[in-house]
């Protein structure tokens, strides 16, 4: 028996502007008005703006200025270099750069929605029918669950900071949720066309973050052809989609061997990249997976986990058996993978969002208002303390939080702008309105559970990056370093032979206009360095320099870092 019973008046949709707001605000703060941050975030921008500026070889051989980065793969970048080609006279080019990754996202989600839409309007999806009638009708039912899969897609918190970055893991979610999406629209209705985007999709995947992910996917999909005994796709993905996805993916691999730009490939080290992901699974590995998962994955997986539970005697239901199968992928190769890292944690969002909106008709009032009154309590006590320290650094009161902004950040100076306090305060206003709604009327439309943790969550994000952006700027950006570096370079030097990380290379290129080696410089007059002051090897100089012919001409660090230590030299007249 079917587990959800529920009368029509639970199936309200939210309106169209509701939820083209929701995503908007959710993803246009962090995208605009600010640097490149250091990590990811900067190097992704860095491999793009090199492309951007560049010649064909640089766009088959992603590198930052020179530095190879032969990991993952360019499609991410190949998207925000043809941005700043178009937008960047406009825009900025880091805007310019971010702004694909805000088409990704909104890819995603679309895609999220959509799959989930499809999924609720199935027979075996739908509510019992109540003696007296009422029962609501599958478009309806469909659209609630795609609107309560959207709002718990929006909520998790280990979407927030990738959704932002120009990385590669931004475009690969969303490919993800995209392939979810096509995977259900051929297991519905078995068709050529739609084998043959899957393997597009699956093509493109490979160039974005390697064919390991790619080929699992695949490999889960033949798996639920199997297992719901649906013959036609299950050849439809063995003689069309894979084919098409070779034939996509290998049009790079061809590009790079026929050009060889630079003399060189990028094949072996991006191959060597995808072997690294697979390992025998260890303690470090699981342990990562679930604790980080636990809040990486909120609100969703409780949601999932009960969607499981109720939905346990029939299995083999599309919207059960496709998201787990999927879920089963991504867990056993983020297990073999040792690297713990986030990005290993990302491809499980999507199929968890839309798993668990099927959570929500048979989810319990009291679990219900227990979630509701977490996500009120944790956001707007994070929501509180984000004001009370903007304050507290516009007027000094209260002194002890005041001390401790300057302390993080020595030498920030704040400042007063009235448009952006406005914003602040609306959507301040607007949340404490939002749980007013929630609590007073006791909605019984299916998404009110989860409406207050995606609204908390895009509450202290826009707060951050509207009240605290320059700080955040100050703090993370290397825009003041490079070009104090830049000022201390002697004219007519050539090029900077760098050993400095991915994203401090791009910053100091970018900011700073510096000349780095590339790869066909081997000789350069000036040499960048990073170091840690706690290190403390007396010859601060990899081993291939001769500390005696070389001169330092300058050395700083960013103020708010107390580990990091760049010194620039100058090699001795001979």
């Amino acid at each position: 028996m079917k587990p959800v019973r529920l009368p029509a008046a639970a199936t309200v949709a939210l309106p169209r502007w509701g939820i083209i707001a929701l995503c908007l605000l959710y993803i246009l703060p962090g995208l605009i008005g600010r640097d490149p941050w250091k990590g990811d975030d900067a190097a992704g921008f860095g491999i793009m703006w090199t492309m951007a500026h560049g010649n064909l070889a640089d766009w088959l051989w992603p590198h930052i200025v020179g530095l190879p980065m032969p990991e993952e793969g360019p499609l991410a970048f190949w998207l925000g270099a043809i941005c700043i080609k178009l937008f960047g006279w406009l825009v900025g080019e880091p805007m310019a750069a971010r702004m694909s990754t805000g088409f990704s996202f909104l890819l995603g989600s679309l895609s999220v929605w959509y799959a989930t839409y499809l999924l609720g309007r199935r027979p075996e999806a739908q509510p019992l029918k109540l003696a007296f009638g009422g029962q609501p009708e599958a478009r309806d039912f469909g659209r609630t669950l795609a609107d309560g899969a959207l709002l718990i897609y929006l909520g998790c918190l280990g979407l927030l900071l990738r959704s932002h970055e120009t990385s590669a893991e931004a475009l690969q979610i969303s490919l993800i949720a995209c392939t979810l999406y096509l995977c259900i629209r051929l297991l519905d209705d078995p068709a050529k066309l739609t084998a043959a985007k899957i393997g597009g999709i699956l093509g493109l995947l490979v160039l974005t973050r390697g064919w390991v992910l790619p080929t699992g996917l695949w490999i889960s999909l033949l798996a639920v052809c199997a297992y719901r005994q649906q013959a036609k796709p299950l050849k439809y993905l063995l003689y069309i989609a894979l084919p098409v996805a070779v034939v996509v993916a290998g049009i790079w691999i061809c590009a790079i061997t026929l050009v060889n730009p630079y003399d060189s490939s990028p094949y072996q080290a991006w191959m060597l990249w995808n072997y690294r992901q697979f390992n025998f699974p260890n303690f470090d590995s699981i342990s990562y997976l679930f604790r980080y998962g636990i809040w990486f994955s909120w609100p969703a997986w409780p949601f999932a986990a009960w969607a499981i539970y109720a939905w346990r005697k029939q299995e083999k239901a599309l919207h059960i058996s496709l998201p787990v199968s999927f879920l089963i992928c991504f867990g056993v190769l983020g297990m073999l993978n040792h690297q713990s890292e986030e990005a290993i944690l990302l491809p499980i969002l999507p199929p968890l969002a839309i798993l668990a909106a099927f959570g929500l008709p048979t989810m319990k009032r009291s679990a219900i208002n227990a979630v509701d009154w977490f996500s009120v309590i944790v956001f707007t006590t994070a929501a509180g303390s984000i004001w009370m320290y903007w304050l507290a650094d516009q007027t000094g009161w209260p002194q002890h939080m005041a001390k401790k902004v300057v302390r993080v950040v020595p030498g920030y100076h704040s400042s007063f702008n009235i448009f952006v306090f406005i914003i602040a305060l609306a959507a301040t206003i607007a949340w404490f309105r939002l749980v007013y709604w929630r609590i007073s009327r006791q909605p019984a439309v299916l998404w009110r559970a989860v409406v207050l943790s995606s609204g908390g969550v895009i509450l202290c994000w826009l707060l951050f990056q509207s009240l605290w952006l320059p700080w955040f700027d100050q703090k993370i950006s290397y825009a003041p370093l490079a070009q104090e570096l830049a000022q201390k370079v002697p004219a007519n030097m050539g090029c900077i032979q760098a050993h400095v990380g991915p994203s401090q290379r791009a910053s100091f290129a970018y900011f700073g206009k510096l000349h780095f080696a590339g790869f066909s410089d081997n000789e350069c007059r000036l040499l960048l360095l990073q170091n840690s002051k706690k290190s403390q090897n007396e010859n601060p100089l990899p081993a291939e320099y001769n500390l005696d012919q070389w001169t330092i001409i300058w050395s700083g660090h960013r103020s708010s870092d107390n580990d990091e230590l760049f010194t620039l030299y100058q090699r001795k007249q001979q």
